[in-house]
């Protein structure tokens, strides 16, 4: 299986940005639109106390890996930045056409649909940044 590129850059390039520039580019807590491997995705990103937030608002297309590979990251950034936390918050509770198969993964790998303030209803997640990569897996 190839790499799964984010926005063109391996996971590890992305890792390899200066903190400053990754922060600038990623972590805004505003909503950014982004292609992994071939699925277009939008979330938002921030840290909040030991967390790395991710919260994934659509996701079309991908299924050859594309949310393992963001979970790679969050994984690997959170713990280079000494995080505990890798929680992550995905809007699909309410999706006018539903992807079942991301439904059955999430709750598969223990997500479970919880109202979070300021967020919403999602898919709820708050993994040990050293596990987090497999929440999507």
């Amino acid at each position: 299986m190839s790499e799964i590129l984010l926005e063109g850059y391996t996971v590890d390039e992305v890792l390899q940005l200066p903190n400053e520039e990754f922060q600038a580019l990623v972590l805004r807590d505003e909503p950014l639109v982004f292609k992994a491997g071939s699925a277009d995705m939008l979330g938002r990103f921030k840290v909040d106390g030991d967390a790395l937030v991710m919260e994934l608002a659509h996701v079309d297309g991908g299924g050859e890996g594309a949310l393992p590979s963001v979970a790679a990251l969050a994984s690997r950034y959170a713990r280079r930045q000494g995080l505990a936390f890798v929680e992550w918050r995905v809007h699909a509770v309410h999706c006018a056409n539903p992807n079942l198969k991301l439904r059955r993964v999430l709750e598969r790998r223990g997500f479970v649909v919880r109202n979070v303030p300021g967020t919403g209803e999602c898919y709820w997640l708050r993994a040990p940044a050293d596990a987090a990569s497999q929440a999507t897996h």
